[in-house]
């Protein structure tokens, strides 16, 4: 029995599921997660991860085109539901809508502000679309996973490109890399902090250990000055000669400074 790992239509998130089945990534199959059947895409063979359910079968030309009906059924259904909602007047934002592979349910993504009582709406639901219906609110970061947008990079938004998992990510992140605080460059499109800050985190945290801090002391094959900025990618730090009234602003590799630095800074 081998481990795969496999995610579904829309996010990147990895599950992992059991099989005696052989499979290569790329390959595509029908699974019994939690929500029911659902069709997947090998993203991974093999892992240590825990596996509690277990791969149905390969799925066939048959089953993909199924898939694709099933993703249009979707979209169909998105404009009526958003209806149904607005004649009760709930506060909610309606997201997305997806039906188990076997459409014996309809899943609908929305993001509230505050609770929503929706068990009447479930009701009319259920009897319009003949499906079970399953509400589940998302946050912010989860809605930006799921509907896909362009990130400030001018790519898609690496939570809906390729991240299995949200990272906790602070401010101190970009404090650390010298970056501005103004919230419209640090935000997403999701109004959270950036995902890739996280990315560089580790390496300015390391070279912050390794180089010279701001206003410290330095000996520089120029003489003694004081350090006024580091660039961590360049791996160059800027420092300051003073002499009576006039000062000097020299850049070195940091290598080439002699130079006490505090580690717990």
């Amino acid at each position: 029995m081998e481990t795969i790992g496999v995610s579904y239509n829309f996010i990147p998130k990895i599950e992992y599921y059991s099989t005696d089945l052989d499979f290569k990534v790329g390959d595509f199959c029908i699974v019994q997660s939690s929500r029911g059947e659902e069709f997947a895409k090998v993203v991974k063979i093999g892992s240590d991860q825990p596996a509690e359910n277990k791969v149905l079968r390969k799925a066939t030309s048959q089953d993909r085109e199924e898939n694709q009906k099933n993703l249009q059924l979707g979209e169909e259904v998105k404009p009526q539901i958003k209806e149904i909602i607005k004649k009760f007047n709930l506060k909610m934002k309606l997201c997305k809508c997806e039906y188990t592979f076997d459409r014996e349910k309809l899943i609908i993504h929305y993001t509230a502000e505050e609770r929503v009582d929706f068990r009447e709406l479930v009701k009319v639901l259920a009897t319009e679309f003949h499906s079970r219906i399953e509400m589940h609110q998302i946050n912010s970061r989860d809605e930006t996973q799921l509907m896909g947008a362009m990130g400030c990079c001018g790519r898609v938004c690496c939570c809906k490109n390729h991240l299995c998992d949200f990272t906790q990510v602070s401010i101190k992140m970009a404090k650390k890399q010298g970056l501005s605080l103004n919230p419209q460059k640090l935000n997403g499109i999701c109004g959270k902090l950036l995902c890739c800050l996280k990315y560089e985190d580790d390496y300015y945290a390391e070279m912050q250990k390794i180089m010279p801090a701001i206003n410290s002391q330095v000996t520089t094959p120029d003489g003694d000055g004081v350090v006024k900025s580091c660039d961590y990618l360049k791996e160059t730090v800027g420092v300051i000669f003073t002499k009576g009234d006039e000062s000097e602003r020299k850049t070195y590799n940091y290598q080439d400074l002699v130079y006490t630095k505090d580690k717990n800074d």
